[in-house]
């Protein structure tokens, strides 16, 4: 049987806006961590970067020019990579500058912008999302950061979210990939130097399940994923769920009380020990399912029975 762990609600966030939909938890440093505030309410088009001291649950919130996606820390001090809208861009965070380097995404399509994305050595990854969450229309890229050149790797997502690299014994490189409404988690074939992908290998399947699969991140030793379940009714509790990626054997689900709505996992470090972060969201919500799920839209963390193997957490963007 999967291990059963409760996740335990931060204070985070303390607003309507900053509830609305937190997503892209990513570790700094011991006790730090950013996170991104998508969309600061139903009908608003800006978001946030966040930064957030989990030992105090201090946050500093910063205003972005639109709708984020993800953001990454950067190599120069106060300074993160952002997709934004349709844009990548710098973000510093002392000045509050943008200064965006990558323009026009997905700009043979309407009504996308820029949804989930990773890091891996001077590359982007991401995706994009229909904002009807209905048409097979939005993209997934490759920012190749060897000539810095924009490659569409796919044109026939809903909603781009989970992503993580893998690295074979075999060698090459293999994408993670979720786009929510197929409910799978896919494996691709990734070439870097010739902006490319092979063919799709289904290594989850969710179909007739309570949630939709949200963000992902893999496990330390690189066996298993994390991946955050958006349960869009009302309900007691919402999961996070660690699966093996040989077997597909469930290992452990964290539920979080009150907030069904899990939208992205982090692993981070507090005082040394690793503990795995979880945000949640308030979207699509009415005001009488919000006070049935008293929760939503809070930060939870939780113990975790993973071994930590010690260095980065995450890979940084070093522009």
């Amino acid at each position: 049987m999967p291990d059963v762990r409760q996740a335990q609600p931060l204070s985070i966030p303390d607003s309507d806006a900053l509830r609305f939909l937190p997503e892209g938890p990513i570790p700094l440093h011991d006790g730090f961590c950013s996170w991104v505030g998508i969309q600061h309410g139903v009908d608003a088009t800006t978001g946030s970067l966040n930064l957030l001291d989990l030992s105090t649950q201090q946050n500093h919130s910063h205003d972005l020019p639109g709708r984020p996606g993800f953001a990454f820390p950067c190599q120069s001090p106060d300074q993160f990579v952002v997709g934004c809208e349709r844009s990548l861009g710098f973000f510093d965070v002392k000045t509050g500058a943008w200064d965006p380097f990558c323009e026009g995404i997905d700009a043979d399509v309407t009504n996308t912008i820029i949804n989930d994305g990773i890091c891996y050595e001077d590359n982007l990854i991401f995706g994009t999302k229909d904002l009807e969450f209905a048409t097979k229309k939005a993209g997934l890229y490759l920012y190749r950061g060897s000539d810095k050149n924009l490659i569409r790797l796919r044109d026939d997502q809903i909603c781009s979210n989970g992503k993580a690299i893998q690295h074979p014994a075999e060698g090459g490189l293999r994408l993670l990939d979720i786009d929510t409404p197929t409910r799978q988690l896919v494996s691709y074939p990734l070439d870097i130097k010739s902006g490319s992908l092979g063919d799709a290998e289904v290594l989850l399947d969710f179909e007739g399940d309570s949630g939709l699969p949200d963000g992902a991140i893999l496990t330390p030793d690189g066996t298993g994923v994390i991946i955050a379940m958006f349960r869009p009714e009302v309900a007691e509790y919402g999961e996070t769920r660690w699966y093996d990626l040989v077997t597909g054997e469930l290992k452990c689900t964290w539920q979080t009380a009150g907030s069904p709505q899990n939208t992205c996992p982090a692993l981070v470090r507090v005082d040394g020990e690793l503990k795995l972060l979880i945000t949640t969201a308030v979207e699509n919500m009415t005001a009488d399912d919000q006070q049935k799920c008293p929760n939503a839209g809070r930060l939870f963390m939780a113990d975790v029975a993973l071994d930590d193997l010690g260095g980065p957490l995450s890979d940084c963007f070093w522009a």
